[in-house]
């Protein structure tokens, strides 16, 4: 029986080499995350069937299943992957169920909409999203619906053509939105619940700045706001929505560097604290957090601080949903780092805990509380 003071962490990893990462995980780790102190234990290791590049992860509402994304490229084979795991919910070990095809290759983000019906899935290589039925003992039925984006922006180098990075649901509104860092903008659908379908909004996607590689977008807990980290430019936009207005609009565009860094830098994740006062943002080349104040009139952002990962590349990190610890995955040095943070300024201290864990891409939190938002 799981500690239930101990929150579980299941850790997605690259487990072979690519032409952008030397993967050397053996599949999705599993570690127990003691809350007043920030250790992380490992509990598990899953691979086999299921385990290839198990990059992404999401998890079901209801915490029965994780899904992972087999992050596959054009010259691995024929499409990527979305795997799924059923979840003890004593011990909370998996236990593989099936796997889909994504229609598309290098599958990088995968979420469950709010009422766990479907699966939606971003392929970066080939620029398209698909939709997966969720069935009734959280298997997966072949994809429902797949779009394809068209377009390029004017980095040549990794702007040559759409490359979907993120798809995800508004949790406040009926909007689905996907992040094309190919075409620089953010493509609005509404889900069709019972034919499994996207259905372009009204507008169907919102420009970004050319050139700026949108990447991840995070909504904040309690008000109208969203922000979208630009992987290319190292920027934070901070959009707006009022009233019902299901589409939002940009207030601001704000960096994520320090006025004094020189070198090559790309923004990854951002998330806000649970209390909606504070945004952290990660820069792979600064290889920092960036932390930001939160304006709760305007959604506006003001950096306040920035604290060093103890790493190379942070990928991905978390918040727990109390919002005092926060856990950051170092792609590039092995490790999963812990910070205590500190909700009254919202700055961070390192617990003195890590992780070794080979090539960690992406977090995903089980806790006591089960009060998870989508990350």
């Amino acid at each position: 029986m799981l500690n239930s003071d101990r929150t579980t962490v299941y850790i997605g990893t690259y487990t072979r080499r690519e032409s952008f990462v030397d993967g050397k995980g053996e599949g999705i780790y599993i570690y127990n995350l003691d809350p007043a102190t920030g250790e992380l234990t490992h509990a598990a290791t899953v691979s086999g069937t299921g385990t290839i590049n198990p990059s992404f992860l999401a998890l079901s509402p209801d915490r029965s299943c994780l899904y992972a994304v087999n992050e596959i490229s054009g010259d691995k084979g024929p499409h990527g992957i979305v795997s799924a795991f059923a979840i003890d919910p004593e011990t909370r070990h998996l236990s593989y169920l099936n796997q889909q095809s994504t229609q598309g290759l290098a599958p990088c983000h995968i979420s469950i909409e709010p009422e766990g019906r479907y699966c939606l899935a971003a392929n970066y290589e080939t620029g398209s999203v698909c939709v997966l039925p969720v069935l009734e003992d959280g298997s997966l039925g072949e994809a429902s619906d797949t779009v394809q984006f068209y377009g390029s922006g004017p980095n040549p180098g990794r702007q040559e053509g759409a490359h979907a990075h993120m798809i995800v649901p508004d949790p406040n509104r009926n909007v689905i939105l996907a992040v094309d860092l190919g075409t620089d903008r953010l493509m609005a659908f509404h889900l069709d619940l019972e034919r499994g379908t996207l259905d372009p909004a009204d507008p169907p996607w919102i420009q970004m700045p050319p050139g700026s590689g949108p990447r991840h977008l995070a909504f904040h807990p309690h008000q109208p706001f969203m922000y979208v980290i630009n992987e290319l430019q190292s920027t934070v936009t901070v959009f707006h929505a009022a009233g019902n207005r299901e589409i939002f609009e940009a207030v601001q565009t704000i960096s994520t560097l320090p006025e004094d860094f020189k070198g090559q830098n790309l923004g990854a994740e951002i998330m806000a604290a649970p209390s909606g006062r504070y945004v952290y943002a990660s820069n792979r080349g600064d290889n920092s957090l960036v932390i930001y104040s939160v304006d709760q009139e305007t959604g506006r952002l003001s950096v306040i601080g920035r604290e060093l990962t103890q790493g190379i590349g942070p990928r991905h990190f978390t918040i727990d949903p109390s919002g005092g610890l926060l856990l950051v995955a170092n792609q590039d040095t092995d490790t999963v780092v812990t910070f205590r943070v500190d909700q009254d300024s919202g700055m961070l201290t390192a617990t003195g805990y890590a992780a070794k864990v080979p090539t960690p891409v992406c977090l995903q939190l089980y806790g006591a509380s089960n009060n998870f938002g989508i990350g």
